[in-house]
Order: C-alpha cells, then sequence, then structure tokens
C-alpha cells in the first residue's frame, strides 16, 4: 500500500492496479473527460464504474445515512488517519483477501480533511459478470450447493474476525461462475468473540424474509438450512 499526501488530502493506493494521476482518481470529471465512466448504480448516493487501465473500479463516496445524513451528508469527525472510514475499509478489504476471503481488491482510499470534519472517497475493484442475490433470486432458485458455498464463504469471513454489520442479501453476490463475494465492509470491524457471528446470521436469515415479502423471490426457509450446513461444515 503506497500513501499520497498534499496538504490536507491522503490517498492511500495499490500501485499494481493504479497507473494513472494519483490526483485525478477520485474527481468524477477527469474520469468524463477520458471516456472511462461505463456505468452507474444509485444507492444512498451514486456509485461510479470506472475503466482503469488495470480493472474495472467502483468509485464511491462515502454518505451518511438516517436523519443527520439529511443535515450532514458526506462529513464525519475526524479522529485519526487509520479511524477514518475509507482507511478503515481499504485495509480490512486487504485482510479480508489476504485470508483468503471474496471480496473486492481495494484500489485506493482517499480522506480529505478539513479542520475537524473529513469527506472520504474509495475506490475498489466492480466483481466482473456478478449479480447480488436479491436479483439473482428474483429470476431463479439457487442451488442447494449455492446456498452451501454461501455458508462456506461467510464462515471464512467469521474466522477472520470480520463482523460484517450489514451482512443481508444486496451484499452477497454470485458471478457467472458460481463463485460468490461479500461486499460492502463500510464500518466493519475485526472483532473477538463470538455472540456477533449469531446476530451476523440471523441478520441474513431477516434480510431473506425482508426480500420474500416486499417482492417475488425463489426461496424457503430450507434453503438457509442449506446455508448453514456449508457454514457449520467449514
Amino acid at each position: 500500500m503506497k500513501h499520497y499526501q498534499e496538504n490536507n488530502t491522503h490517498v492511500w493506493y495499490d500501485e499494481s492496479l493504479v497507473t494513472e494521476p494519483i490526483e485525478s482518481l477520485f474527481d468524477i470529471n477527469y474520469w468524463r473527460s477520458c471516456n472511462a465512466i461505463v456505468g452507474s448504480a444509485s444507492g444512498r448516493g451514486t456509485t461510479w464504474f470506472i475503466k482503469l487501465q488495470s480493472t474495472i473500479a467502483a468509485l464511491r463516496h462515502y454518505h451518511r445515512g438516517g436523519l443527520f445524513g439529511k443535515i450532514v451528508r458526506d462529513q464525519y469527525l475526524f479522529l485519526s488517519l487509520e479511524r477514518t472510514r475509507s482507511y478503515a475499509e481499504f485495509t480490512l478489504l486487504q485482510k479480508l483477501r489476504s485470508a483468503g476471503v471474496n471480496v473486492p481488491r481495494p484500489v485506493a482510499a482517499k480522506v480529505e480533511q478539513t479542520g475537524l470534519l473529513y469527506r472520504a472517497d474509495l475506490l475498489s475493484e466492480k466483481i466482473s459478470g456478478a449479480s447480488d442475490l436479491v436479483d439473482k433470486l428474483q429470476l431463479e432458485r439457487l442451488s442447494s450447493d449455492d446456498y452451501q458455498k454461501i455458508g462456506v464463504e461467510v464462515r471464512k469471513m467469521h474466522d477472520v474476525g470480520v463482523n460484517h454489520t450489514d451482512l443481508n442479501i444486496h451484499n452477497i453476490l454470485l458471478d457467472s461462475e458460481g463463485k460468490v463475494w461479500i461486499i460492502d465492509f463500510d464500518k466493519c470491524k475485526q472483532q473477538s468473540g463470538n455472540q456477533w457471528k449469531e446476530r451476523n446470521l440471523n441478520r441474513l436469515l431477516r434480510s431473506f424474509r425482508k426480500e420474500l415479502g416486499k417482492r417475488k423471490i425463489h426461496w424457503s426457509e430450507d434453503d438457509f438450512e442449506s446455508l448453514m450446513l456449508g457454514y457449520n461444515q467449514s
């Protein structure tokens, strides 16, 4: 991981993935001028998909949620560089990948400090040919083997001690080769103990049930038993 600093702006990046100018990595107008924007997705903010020389990357600006987010959209209290949202997610993704967990490769992270506040951005690799479980389940029923692979991947993440505080079926992807990926590690952290692992799994089960109540998805409670079979056999 390389570190670049200009005044109160810090950028950490993987030099094996970044050949573009560091100062322009998070400038959406720069990417527009290069005709390098290949797509976008809407959520709390817009995620832009950018064609780098080495890969396709997702560019995300950190936005607050909830009522407070309506007042302060994208600023956070600065305590230290290590505790900023983008640096924490960047380094956590590195640790997970080093442990063999299928998560996006972190490309670069940015922190721009203004007094006691900061704004943050993250570039991470886009998973090619992947769809989240909600999209998959609206089209077809997944096999027992698919669910077991999901359980295996969640268990691998837990064995590293990473608490995914927003583990839901929007944040689990299946690619065109049937490989399982876990995404969106904002506000997640390494943690000791075991109680949080059960809470993670309960949250995941609730998300299946919630989507089943909102729309037609091909899912039943038995499918979660297959997921847990994979989790417990890992």
